[in-house]
């Protein structure tokens, strides 16, 4: 059975580093992020940072405690360019056409439709904007999901494809994730 990890689990920053990741997007300064399925912060958090004042980071998960503590958290550093909401991924665009990035942070294969959730996030996207989806290589290891529920790339690429988003790469993102890149 795979180890689950929660958020705050102190070895994830070894195998998964959030500023790494927002760099390997190109997330810069005076952007708009959306991360969907939030959770409590752990690259929103990073991502307000990085975008600064002038940026925004619009921050939605399906679980009210989850955004309650992102809130909490956002409150405590003085990130005022954050707006986190509760809201079901399938139906939720925290802004139309204004995205730079939507980010998906290994949770794609979690929603009840896939599909979906990747055209609200192409209903988000800016005109130049990507979705970067972080996401679980389909091989066994010791923590994660089960490997049946993780999306391999081919079935990931399949998925953007058909609510038409391009690929434009693919990206080894460490020992147990990918990263694909793909906009309009």
């Amino acid at each position: 059975m795979p180890r689950r990890f929660a958020v705050n689990d102190p070895d994830r920053l070894r195998w998964q580093d959030p500023k790494e990741v927002l760099s390997m997007i190109g997330l810069r300064d005076g952007m708009t992020f959306v991360d969907v399925g939030c959770g409590e912060g752990y690259f929103a958090i990073p991502a307000a940072r990085r975008v600064r004042n002038f940026g925004r980071v619009f921050a939605f998960d399906i679980n009210p405690e989850s955004v309650t503590r992102l809130r909490a958290m956002a409150d405590e550093e003085g990130l005022a360019n954050i707006q986190a909401q509760v809201g079901e991924a399938e139906k939720t665009a925290a802004c139309e056409a204004c995205a730079d990035i939507v980010f998906f942070g290994i949770d794609l294969h979690d929603f009840r439709d896939p599909e979906a959730v990747l055209r609200m996030a192409k209903r988000m996207l800016g005109p130049e904007g990507r979705v970067a989806d972080l996401d679980w290589k389909a091989e066994p290891m010791d923590i994660g999901p089960p490997p049946g529920i993780r999306f391999p790339v081919a079935k990931a690429r399949g998925l953007f494809e058909s609510v038409g988003l391009r690929v434009l790469s693919v990206i080894d993102a460490g020992p147990y994730h990918y990263l694909i890149i793909a906009g309009r």
